[in-house]
């Protein structure tokens, strides 16, 4: 951010006032517009390039441009020539959208160089669009990540170019769909309008038809109008430039050749094509300015052909105005086209669901990606809730976290890979298998600079500077300082703002142990045997014979610290033993299997006596390999089955173990050699937790397969099901039906398949039950039948989808046999109307889990085995989505309630939270509220306003705040704060 001149007045809530490093004649933004003519047709043509954060090639690969032999491509020298080009005609204009790329750019340049790209900004002729650090995918991607790497973009181009860096227009003009949450959170960052460029192509041709090709977004149900009102428009050539314009040293189309002297002299010819381009353009949209983008993925590496043609092209179309033409060419970008828009005050059509899924093609669906790479799309999780948990620790810990015992530290390396991560070619699983490789790297590499940072910021708030590790690969029971020690301490950090109960599991030897928490109270534990899956995949990697299991607490933002010593004395065997029985319970749910099959049977709600018939099973879809009516096969992107009807891999589950003890009941299910899991019940859970494993896929039969789990139930769904929307707002959905033109279905399984990314659910009709699945990841799934709900989680496939990435979908794994992949599903049985009481907070805890850090022996006595960063726990309805140090004494805080209007009776309520009341260990001076991407204050944000077709649906309300310091939340609000603040 720009420097910040900071005042405070009795310590009240003051206004942070920008220092902009932009000169005084900036006429960048809106005011930068080149003049366009109201009595013509105007085409405005936006110079771009599209580059991918990693695809067939690495991040590094296509900066340097290095590789060519797989794609050529070469960011740095775009950039350079870009720039070059610039400078030689003010009328020029170019945009650029990813900051990832530019940042890595703008450090190699010279002062002179940066003097003259500023100038360039600060004119308007550069202009930065969408601007996080990638272009995020939407389907895959969690709300929370999506925020920070948005964040993360956005602010280096405030400290870099200050308001004339700021993005007016959001970009996403490749991936493939697009979420309703996505445009809530660009409206929230106080973008004034959306440009995708894929859109199914039977809503398109419909569009197209009825000139709804732009249209008002309205992307929250919760939220008042226009908060999350977003103007958006589709591209009319996705991204491309139109056909015979292309003027890029890899493509083909003919230049401009002007010299009547010359034999082959087209200017007629190529001005009469762009003028009847223009007009058949502007049949399908509703003003008398028609957008066409000029570039395509990793173009003007020689910036030069482009603009000489494009020179030419506006000379010779517009010099025809004299003979009475009525097309007007010019160079222009995105929000300058979106200003003419704004201009004309239409009346737009309103959206109020989103574009998934995505087909080209009748049998063309882009919903196999939805799951693709799925132990990626883990460990991008995982690493997410790494980030918060490094983010938080860092403020917490103070200046020492980042240079302490341990060494030096920093969250920025983590920052910047999972913005990367977030790209629609990264946690979409759709890249090349090197690349994805890399993206694992650097998630790696930015874990491992986070956790000297945590390692110093716990010894500074415990008092323990004993060296401290973590055990990566607990869910294959592999860590071996529990495995080889008889006595050592846990540290458990808790990154939510409410107190947490979590089952831990660790890979031990002993045959019981003795558990005391903080207080020094004892803790039930028990040694489970581990299951015949957990000692395949771990491969000879670690020797423990069983799984300690206990449940934790950790309070609000801090950790709780548990000892764990080994009996000396062997105790009498335990109850972990295979037994017979055909259920298992706590006291709030009953689970039974069937005798005959060993699937399950039914479940229970003992609290509220509800049950409901419940089997569960894993199939596989056959991957097609194209047959005469279309060659379509699935890949990367594509799921295309070659029959609606899936392979059961096993019609009975060999029930190899059942632990019956007090902290968890659970039963081993044995399906086939690569299909596995284990059902579990933990003490004092609502939930039912389904731990499967599945791999390697077998593809020694030639065929490729894509599994599913489905669950069938007796609840009459009626065809409707739910998903969520990034993690957040939940979607009705409707097998075969689009809410938004009469869909033809061409692919019964692939047509209705949607991205979930934290839940999916089902409800009975009569409003008596509803059955939730809290994932692990983001997934594909689906509900077919009356009273079902499948998801798909694993695919491995033998062809490429001709989608571009040019590899089939088959990951080797560690091994090379195959990849395995271990996840969990977590199931609530619930009333409607009390539902979210319950998933929500499940989900939160899913996706920010707590952080096992270990330390072999006692802690000292002079260890503080328990802290909270907060004075209490958050009311339930809120959520801590960010605390992040931004500077010196500043702090960025995000609040958010994570209920839904509607959606609780007791939680759907305005919420209030005192920001001076907030933390333990800091005291807050001074505030000011931000937008979204925390890259305006919100008194600044000013969009531009549209006039959407009337609705019958009433408004949600917004309460406000009742005084300075205290802030009330609105249902799905989220609010961004930063905060002065002085350690305590």
């Amino acid at each position: 951010m720009a420097a910040l001149c900071i005042s405070f007045l009795f310590q009240l809530f003051f206004c942070l006032v920008f220092s902009l490093p932009t000169g005084r004649n900036s006429i960048c933004g809106y005011k930068s517009c080149p003049a366009t003519n109201p009595s013509m047709l105007n085409v405005h043509l936006v110079p771009h390039t599209h580059d991918d954060v990693g695809w067939l090639k690495t991040v590094d690969q296509y900066f340097y441009g290095d590789r060519n032999n797989i794609q050529h491509a070469g960011v740095q020298y775009i950039l350079d020539s870009v720039i070059d080009q610039l400078q030689k005609d003010p009328a020029r204009r170019f945009i650029y959208v990813e900051t990832a790329f530019f940042y890595r750019w703008w450090k190699q340049q010279s002062q002179s160089t940066q003097r003259i790209v500023t100038q360039l900004v600060n004119e308007g002729r550069l202009e930065f669009i969408n601007g996080g650090w990638c272009m995020s995918d939407e389907a895959t991607t969690h709300y929370s990540a999506v925020i920070d790497q948005m964040t993360l973009g956005l602010r280096f181009l405030n400290d870099t170019f200050g308001e004339c860096g700021r993005p007016r227009v959001a970009w996403h003009i490749d991936p493939f769909g697009h979420a309703r949450e996505h445009a809530s959170i660009f409206a929230q960052m106080g973008y004034d309008g959306f440009f995708f460029g894929r859109l199914d192509y039977q809503d398109k041709a419909r569009r197209m038809k009825t000139k709804e090709m732009e249209m008002l977004w309205r992307a929250s149900e919760s939220l008042t109008p226009p908060v999350a009102d977003l103007f958006t428009g589709v591209l009319p050539n996705g991204y491309n430039p139109p056909e015979g314009f292309c003027w890029d040293q890899s493509c083909d189309d003919a230049p401009i050749r002007d010299d009547p002297d010359l034999e082959d002299y087209n200017v007629d010819e190529i001005v009469q094509l762009f003028v009847n381009t223009s007009y058949k353009q502007a049949a399908f949209y509703k003003t008398n300015h028609i957008i066409m983008t000029m570039g395509s993925d990793f173009q003007y590496e020689n910036a030069n052909l482009w603009y000489k043609n494009m020179d030419k092209l506006i000379k010779y179309v517009n010099a025809l105005q004299a003979k009475g033409s009525k097309v007007n060419v010019l160079y222009s970008t995105p929000s300058c086209y979106l200003q003419e828009l704004n201009l004309a005050n239409f009346t737009w059509p309103l959206k109020t669901d989103d574009f998934f899924p995505y087909a080209d093609a009748a049998h063309d669906f882009w919903t196999g990606y939805f799951t693709s790479r799925p132990a990626l799309k883990l460990y991008e999780r995982l690493s997410n809730s790494r980030l918060q948990t490094c983010n938080q620790l860092e403020v917490l810990g103070g200046s020492k976290s980042t240079s302490g015992p341990f060494g030096e530290g920093d969250s920025d390396t983590m920052k910047r890979a999972m913005g990367v991560a977030q790209h629609h070619d990264a946690v979409s699983g759709t890249e090349k298998q090197h690349v994805a490789y890399d993206y694992a790297r650097r998630l790696a590499t930015g874990w491992a600079h986070c956790e000297i940072l945590v390692r110093n910021s716990l010894a500074v708030l415990s008092g323990s500077e004993a060296p401290r590790v973590f055990c990566e690969n607990l869910n294959i029971s592999v860590c071996p300082l529990t495995e080889s020690s008889h006595k050592f301490s846990m540290n458990v950090y808790n990154p939510l703002g409410r107190t947490v109960s979590w089952p831990v599991r660790l890979p031990v030897n002993g045959s019981a142990y003795n558990v005391t928490d903080s207080t020094g109270k004892t803790v039930e534990s028990q040694v489970v045997p581990l299951s015949k899956s957990t000692k395949e995949v771990r491969r000879n990697r670690g020797y423990a014979k069983g799984e300690l299991v206990f449940q934790v607490e950790a309070p609000p933002l801090g950790y709780s610290t548990y000892i764990i010593s080994m009996h000396k004395d062997e105790p009498q065997a335990s109850s972990a033993k295979p037994t017979a029985t055909r259920s298992i319970q706590n006291k709030f749910l009953k689970v039974t299997f069937d005798d005959t099959t060993g699937l399950l049977s039914s479940l229970t709600n003992l609290e509220t006596n509800q049950t409901i018939r419940l089997t569960q099973n894993f199939y596989w879809y056959n991957a097609s390999v194209g047959n005469t009516e279309s060659p379509q096969t699935s890949g990367a992107y594509i799921f295309r089955p070659n029959s609606s009807d899936p392979l059961v891999i096993n019609k009975t589950a060999e029930i190899q173990i059942v632990t019956l003890s007090n902290t968890v009941q659970e039963v081993t299910q044995w399906f086939s050699p690569w299909v596995s899991q284990v059902v579990r019940l933990y003490e004092g859970r609502k939930e039912l937790e389904l731990e499967w494993t599945v791999g390697p896929v077998p593809v020694a039969d030639g065929l490729g397969k894509e599994v599913i789990t489905r669950l069938e139930t007796d609840i009459k769904s009626s065809d409707y099901f739910y998903t969520d929307s990034n993690g957040r707002e939940v979607l009705e959905r409707r097998k075969d039906y689009r809410p938004t033109w009469d869909l033809k279905q061409t692919e019964p399984v692939a047509g209705n398949y949607y991205p979930i990314n934290s839940r999916a659910y089902i409800k009975a009709s009569d409003d008596k039950h509803q059955l939730t699945v809290v994932t692990d990841r983001s997934q594909g799934a689906s509900s077919l039948y009356n009273g079902s709900l499948e998801i798909m989680l694993h695919r491995r496939l033998l062809h490429d989808d001709f989608r571009g990435v040019g590899e089939p979908l088959s990951e080797p794994g560690e091994f090379s046999d195959g990849l395995v992949v271990r996840g969990h599903l977590l199931l609530t049985l619930t009333p409607p109307d009390t539902a979210a009481d319950v998933h929500r907070p499940l989900a939160q805890g899913m996706v920010l889990q707590p952080l096992l850090s270990f330390q072999d022996g006692t802690p000292s006595a002079n260890t503080k085995l328990q802290f909270s960063g907060l004075q209490a726990d958050l009311p339930p309805a809120v959520h801590l989505l960010t605390l992040s140090q931004w500077d010196k004494d500043l702090v960025l805080v995000r609040l958010e309630h994570q209920y839904e209007a509607k959606e609780s009776k007791t939680y759907s309520q305005p919420v209030t939270v005192n920001l001076q009341k907030l933390f333990s260990t800091l005291k807050v001076l001074g505030a000011s509220e931000m937008s979204l991407g925390a890259n305006q204050w919100k008194e600044d944000m000013n969009r531009l306003q549209w006039n959407p077709e009337k609705t019958s649906k009433p408004l949600p309300l917004s309460a406000k705040d009742p005084s300075p310091g205290e802030v009330t939340l609105n249902p799905m609000e989220i609010r961004t704060f930063l905060l002065r603040v002085q350690q305590l």
